[in-house]
């Protein structure tokens, strides 16, 4: 059974521990059975590349490296890092997250 996260694609996150923290960035990608998440601006990483089609003079590229789930905290709409709760929408019966600061729906 895959371990549920609290955090998704696409969402924007605050890194709350580690190197790059108060740093803020777009989830690119989640890696759900590593508990990892790669975000976009934060935890770079200088990779050594040899020369391919792609990139013909070869070199070192600053790539993205996946940050642990625990270390990264939503960011709702009011611009501040918040806590995610779970709840079922009254309207359409499913299961939505909310920010536990100020209650509202998260999309």
């Amino acid at each position: 059974m895959k371990p549920k996260l609290h955090v998704k694609k696409g969402d924007l996150v605050m890194v709350i521990a580690g190197d790059d923290k108060g740093k803020q960035g777009r989830i690119l990608e989640v890696q759900i059975e590593k508990q990892r998440a790669i975000v976009e601006g934060v935890n770079l990483v200088s990779k050594h590349t040899k020369p391919n089609a792609k990139n013909p003079q070869g070199g070192i590229v600053k790539k993205e490296a996946p940050i642990h789930v625990s270390n990264l905290m939503l960011i709702d709409s009011t611009g501040k890092p918040t806590r995610i709760g779970h709840r079922i929408d009254p309207k359409t019966n499913k299961k939505v997250r909310y920010s536990k600061k100020s209650g509202e729906e998260i999309k």
